[in-house]
């Protein structure tokens, strides 16, 4: 019997997305066409796996990203608290190469090691873990084997990566963004977990 396995995507592209907009209020906006095209895509990748489960944050471009993935394997998506995108505060709603580098520079300090920190209204890094790990929990206890997606936002994904899988250093996930519809694969590894790809880097 494989161990569990566990494929975190990053959400299509929404229209805050083209349009530069910081949006991380649910429900947020909805996908663009080609963001369906690219949650479309992502099914046609993940056809293959024994997929068991498929999981989604709440907002909307998750929700819409996670169907056609479900509809593949004859499930529905579930929707799961706690793993929506990292709540910015005073960016919220902002755009522009400013509020973006504010917000990477919060970043880099998480990554740095504090996970403390955080812009005035908005969320710390031990705020979103704390929520966004649970939800991880919740899925490990609800299969044992075979795979289960979970779709949900790259900031998030990317700080729950370093912190679930001892094979991620924050110094990796901090240079590497996530592209819409990339995905990262975990494997239950004993007590903990292992990070096998991120995006096209094989870490198996």
């Amino acid at each position: 019997m494989r161990p569990f396995q566990l494929v975190l995507a990053r959400h299509g592209e929404s229209i805050a997305n083209a349009e530069g907009i910081l949006d991380t209020r649910l429900p947020g906006y909805p996908l663009t066409k080609q963001g369906h095209c690219q949650a479309a895509e992502l099914a046609a990748r993940l056809a293959g796996e024994p997929v068991a489960a498929v999981y989604t944050s709440r907002a909307l471009r998750a929700r819409q990203t996670a169907r056609p993935i479900a509809a593949r394997h004859g499930l529905t998506a579930q929707v799961l608290d706690g793993v929506h995108e990292v709540f910015v505060g005073d960016l919220e709603g902002r755009r522009g190469p400013d509020a973006h580098d504010r917000l990477h520079e919060l970043y880099r300090i998480w990554y740095g090691g504090d996970l403390e920190a955080a812009r005035p209204g908005g969320e710390s890094a031990k705020q979103v873990l704390d929520r966004y790990l649970a939800g991880v929990a919740a899925i490990h206890s609800a299969h044992r084997d075979g795979t289960a997606v979970l779709v949900s936002h790259g900031a998030a994904t990317r700080l729950a990566v370093v912190a679930l899988a001892a094979n991620v250093p924050g110094s990796f996930a901090a240079q590497r963004l996530l592209s819409n519809a990339a995905t990262v694969l975990l494997q239950a590894d004993g007590s903990g977990w292992r990070c096998l790809r991120w995006d096209d880097i094989d870490l198996g």
